[in-house]
């Protein structure tokens, strides 16, 4: 099936997306649907020129030239702030319009049943949806003789009324929900090779926000495994907001230092409240308003409540630090990586850095204190200094692809 502007003659054929959320934002909500606007269009920016209309409570969205439904479909199905969308079939708003439109449309498709769902957006319309559901299915039996049934038809009749026109669809897709992205500002996302923290990292792009990630790999000491695994999981990431940053971290040399001055119990509480550190810096560089990592409360040692309240102590400056998988177990995590398509890149074997000069007995129950004073001894400001001085930069595009900054 291809998606064609030019494919009816009598009635115009285009697409309804609907939002849920941004309905509710009363007067920001111009705001929201100019960057869901801009969104939709720049998630087909290579099939075409995309026009976005705004209509009583939905969007209009159409696409100049022939592409096949199945692309457009899965674009549009990854947009957040669209709820649901529908290819459809602009008529006039007349029942008889509606009528004939409808009843040529059908006369071609087999089916055993069929419902009418009509939606009356303009209320000066002289009848009441479920006035237009009878005489619409009315007219579609005494056409077809197939039968109506209202709870588990064959066919939906999808039937939206608007002031000034109507619009008639066979089939509604979903889409994400959510906001659309930037909307809610930027982040700054700890992105690891693992499941969880590119599914922490979709969930605030779900919430609008755009996301800005950090890497952290174990070179000079480990290849660049790592590296490539984070460059693949940002490049299937950037398709749910068109554009990203990556931040490459080298992180074995600032590694060796802590094992030569920490006791090994507290390491990899360290190693994280460094990252915290280094993330903060490239967030104010990036005017980012908050950091985000993957954390499951209980997970794994570092991730206990009183570990996970130190490093979190470690952030400063004013930026919040966000835990969106806190309260999910692995199964839950795992199921929304499948479903995002982000699982079978992070299950690739490599050489991640927090398996480097890893401890075999984490402490489970660091405090501040004790790790305040171990960091005095380190020179910390040093250390993330090091860091920072040596980071690789990706530019990410979608549609498009990856791009060296240096």
């Amino acid at each position: 099936m291809c998606y064609n502007l030019r494919v009816m003659t009598e009635e115009t054929q285009t697409i309804l997306v609907h939002y849920h959320e941004i309905a509710l934002k009363g007067k920001n909500r111009p705001v929201f649907l100019e960057q869901l606007a801009q969104n939709l269009k720049a998630a087909v920016s290579d099939l075409g020129k995309a026009r976005v209309r705004r209509m009583t409570g939905r969007l209009q969205f159409q696409l100049d030239g022939t592409v096949s439904w199945e692309t457009l479909r899965k674009r549009l199905g990854m947009v957040f702030g669209v709820a649901n969308f529908l290819p459809a079939y602009r008529v006039e708003p007349s029942i008889e319009a509606m009528q004939e439109a409808i009843g040529r449309s059908v006369a071609g498709r087999t089916f055993e049943s069929f419902r009418v769902t009509a939606k009356r957006a303009d209320k000066t319309f002289p009848l009441t949806s479920p006035e237009i559901n009878r005489q619409v299915g009315g007219y579609v039996k005494a056409q077809t003789g197939v039968r109506v049934d209202l709870e588990n038809p064959e066919l939906t009749i999808y039937l939206e009324v608007l002031p000034g026109e109507a619009f008639f669809a066979f089939e509604r897709y979903p889409g994400p929900g959510g906001l659309p992205v930037g909307v809610s500002g930027r982040v700054v996302a700890l992105l690891s090779g693992g499941i969880d923290s590119p599914v922490a990292s979709y969930r605030m792009m779900k919430r609008g926000c755009r996301v800005l990630f950090v890497h952290f790999h174990g070179q000079p000491y480990l290849s660049r495994a790592s590296a490539e695994k984070a460059e693949e999981l940002a490049n299937l990431l950037t398709r749910y907001q068109y554009r990203s940053r990556l931040y490459l971290v080298p992180f074995g040399e600032v590694q060796r230092e802590v094992v030569l001055g920490v006791p090994a119990p507290y390491r990899v509480v360290l190693y994280r409240r460094l990252m915290i550190r280094i993330a903060e810096k490239i967030a104010a560089q990036e005017r980012a308003k908050a950091l985000v990592t993957g954390d499951s409360l209980g997970q794994v040692a570092s991730q206990t409540l009183e570990n996970l309240a130190v490093v979190g102590q470690s952030a400063s400056g004013g930026l919040a630090l966000f835990r969106p998988l806190i309260g999910m177990d692995k199964d839950e995590i795992t199921a929304q990586a499948q479903a995002i398509g982000t699982y079978e890149i992070s299950i690739q074997p490599d050489q991640d850095c927090c398996q480097l000069f890893i401890p075999k007995r984490p402490a489970t129950r660091t405090t501040v204190e004790v790790i305040e004073r171990v960091e005095e001894r380190l020179g910390v400001e040093r250390l993330v200094k090091m860091a920072l001085e040596k980071i690789e930069v990706k530019e990410f595009r979608f549609p498009g692809g990856i791009e060296d900054r240096g």
